[in-house]
C-alpha cells in the first residue's frame, strides 16, 4: 500500500545517516517491546505479512512522529485487538479487564533461544516453472493497492534487468489478509539510477529489488 513506512526515493527526508557504534537498543523499555512483539507474533494468530501490514496501516502523522519501536508496539495493538485478544479500552488503561481468545502457543523462556534459531522461513516450492530468466528484460507493474506489498513505491513501472532467480517464496500481498500463502517465484531485479530516479542521477549506481512474479512484465 502506499504509506508512511514507504519512504524509498521520497524526498524531504534528508541524509540516511547512521549511527556510528550504534547499541542494539536506545532505552530498556524498547528491549521490552521487542520480546512483547515476538511473544505475542508466537501466540500463531497473524503472520509477518498482517503484521507489517498493521504497522503500515498507522496514521501517516503517528507513524513519522514515532521511533523504531514505537511502530512496533502500535502495530501489536492493532493486531491484539483484531484477533481478541485485547480490547482497546484494556490497551489504554493497561488493565486486564475481560478474558480474551486464548492463544495457540505461548513461548516460555526456555524456549526462545530455539525459536529464534529456527526462525520463520518463507521460502516454499512452486509448482510451475520460472516465467523469466536470468538477463531477461522486465518492467515492474504500476500498482498502487490498499492491500499490503512489497513492491516499494519507488520501483514501480520501471524497466530492469533479471539478475537472479532466487526461488519460490510466500506471497505477501495475499497472505497479509489471510488468502493463503499462494507461494511465487522471486527475482533479483537490477535498474539503473537513471531509471529509478531520472535525470541527474549518479550514473555508476544501480538499485536492485526482490520482486515476487506477478509484479513483472516482460519487455
Amino acid at each position: 500500500m502506499n504509506g508512511p513506512h514507504d519512504l524509498g526515493g521520497q524526498m524531504g527526508f534528508g541524509l540516511v545517516a547512521p549511527e556510528k557504534d550504534e547499541p542494539y537498543f536506545h532505552a530498556e523499555w524498547e528491549k521490552r517491546a521487542l520480546g512483547i512483539t515476538l511473544s505475542c507474533g508466537a501466540f500463531g494468530a497473524w503472520t509477518i505479512d498482517e503484521s507489517r501490514h498493521a504497522r503500515e496501516n498507522i496514521p501517516p502523522a503517528n507513524y513519522l512522529a514515532a521511533s523504531y519501536y514505537e511502530i512496533w508496539i502500535r502495530g501489536i495493538e492493532i493486531l491484539l485487538e483484531r484477533h481478541g485478544f485485547a480490547t482497546g479500552q484494556e490497551l489504554a488503561s493497561g488493565r486486564h479487564l475481560e478474558q480474551g481468545h486464548a492463544p495457540k502457543r505461548v513461548l516460555k523462556s526456555e524456549m526462545v533461544d530455539a525459536v529464534l534459531a529456527r526462525g520463520g522461513p518463507c521460502d516454499r516450492l512452486v509448482a510451475t516453472v520460472p516465467k523469466f530468466a536470468i538477463g531477461d528484460r522486465v518492467r515492474t507493474k504500476n500498482l498502487n493497492p490498499t492491500g499490503h506489498t512489497r513492491l516499494p513505491r519507488y520501483a514501480r513501472a520501471k524497466a530492469g534487468v533479471v539478475e537472479a532467480v532466487q526461488g519460490g517464496f510466500v506471497f505477501p500481498d495475499d497472505n497479509a489478509h489471510g488468502r493463503g500463502e499462494n507461494p511465487q517465484w522471486v527475482y533479483a531485479v537490477i535498474f539503473t539510477a537513471a531509471e529509478i530516479w531520472g535525470e541527474g542521477a549518479d550514473p555508476t549506481l544501480t538499485v536492485s529489488i526482490d520482486a515476487w512474479e506477478s509484479y513483472l512484465e516482460r519487455l
